[in-house]
């Protein structure tokens, strides 16, 4: 049988460093940014999707690289800021979600009319699957490592979460049940028992019996 430190422990359970998730949470955070502002800037550098244009507005890169990168963005955030398990689990879970849709959501864009985001600018092959790679495919994978990394970190209860535990052996011993403490047998005692029956017809005298008159 073991014994649980009852309190604490128990809310070691629910709770955790802030600094458990931080790392994690910082960099989700700069690739969500990274994911939401390049479809505007990129073209500023030659390295865009059509249309070709900076700071140009449309649904589908709205809803295929604004929306994921904000919501990998409130992800880190919350993993940065939370102490508890449960939150930080969520910010985790909605930054693997993110992740997951910048490497989906091009294929059910066009049957959930959500738009399209064109094609790659680049002028050779190798820079087209770079553009590929550094807008969706790539991106999301990262994402959805990282959200996974900081979901296992989360989730490992550390020392005194799980509680300090002893053997009921080293437990402080149990007092009778009624109340007295029962005090140690002499040597005699115990001896008294195997080497000395009861006087049979007499009392004891120098080791015999003398029977009564």
């Amino acid at each position: 049988m073991w014994t649980r430190d009852s309190a604490a422990d128990r809310e070691g359970l629910l709770t955790m460093p802030r600094s458990r998730g931080a790392v994690s949470g910082i960099l989700l955070i700069l690739l969500g940014a990274w994911g939401a502002i390049i479809p505007f800037v990129g073209p500023l550098f030659g390295f865009a999707f059509t249309p070709d244009t900076a700071w140009q507005w449309t649904a589908a890169r709205g809803w295929l690289e604004v929306l994921p990168g904000a919501a990998a963005i409130l992800g880190g955030l919350i993993l940065i800021g939370s102490g508890s398990r449960a939150s930080a689990s969520l910010g985790a879970w909605l930054a693997a979600a993110a992740g997951a849709w910048f490497v989906i959501g091009r294929t059910l864009a066009d049957p959930w009319g959500i738009g399209d985001v064109g094609v790659p600018t680049g002028t050779s092959s190798g820079m087209r699957a770079l553009e590929e790679l550094a807008f969706f495919s790539l991106l999301g994978v990262v994402i959805v490592f990282l959200a996974a990394a900081a979901q296992g970190r989360v989730s490992v209860r550390g020392r005194r979460a799980v509680g300090t535990r002893r053997p009921a052996a080293e437990a402080e011993p149990r007092t009778p049940a009624t109340g007295v403490e029962a005090e140690p047998e002499t040597g005699f005692e115990r001896r008294g028992a195997h080497e000395y029956g009861p006087a049979q017809g007499g009392h004891e005298t120098g080791g015999s019996a003398t029977p009564g008159r």
